[in-house]
């Protein structure tokens, strides 16, 4: 697999155009979008990608990372304070967010992935680093918290986050509260906060 080409021209406005419209396309259209259309749509010429990248799995790789820091900004609560349970609830908070947005077509690292099928691809090692992180956040979170098995309880609320976001897709339509139900079940569970049963909603 290719890697992402860092050049001298790294903050030029011709590469931001194409991971703008990169970000954009991907995630509406999927992986298979073609260099032509990619170029099209960032108003740049395909030898000026060129000069850029060696691929369009370069292009893809670097919407990912460019995108990532924003994405989990938004996700994780400020350093502030909070209960670990009440930090945790906020990540699924904002998943209930924006799966109930009409364009929200699943977590934008979990559909390339799923796609790409290739854990090997340079765009997979990014959407796997950013998964990671939101797995150490809960683990931190989990620990703060007295889980019996911080990891494990970190694992399985980034399973429900990721298993939350593909439903809403398949079903399209927002989760009504059921990702927040579910990620209360796992730290009532694991032992992190209230142990009472959540309120599911209905089908």
């Amino acid at each position: 697999m290719t890697q992402p080409t860092a050049t001298a021209n790294t903050g030029s406005p011709t590469r931001e155009r194409l991971l703008d419209a990169a970000a954009e396309l991907f995630y509406r259209e999927g992986v298979g979008v073609g260099v032509e259309a990619l170029c099209r749509v960032a108003g740049v010429s395909k030898r000026s990608m060129y000069q850029l990248f060696d691929s369009k799995d370069g292009v893809l790789a670097a919407s990912l990372e460019r995108r990532a820091p924003a994405y989990l900004a938004f996700l994780l609560p400020p350093d502030d304070g909070g209960t670990p349970r009440e930090r945790v609830l906020h990540v699924f908070e904002r998943l209930e967010e924006m799966a109930a947005r009409p364009d929200f077509r699943g977590c934008p690292f979990v559909s390339v992935t799923a796609e790409l099928k290739a854990p090997d691809h340079p765009a997979s090692l990014v959407a796997r680093r950013c998964k990671d992180a939101l797995t150490a956040f809960f683990r931190r979170e989990a620990e703060r918290g007295g889980a019996g098995d911080p990891e494990l309880l970190a694992r399985q609320l980034t399973v429900a986050f990721d298993g939350s976001g593909v439903r809403a897709v398949m079903q399209g339509q927002g989760l009504d509260g059921l990702a927040l139900a579910t990620a209360t079940a796992l730290l009532g569970a694991g032992g992190v906060g209230s142990a009472a049963p959540p309120v599911i909603p209905g089908p």
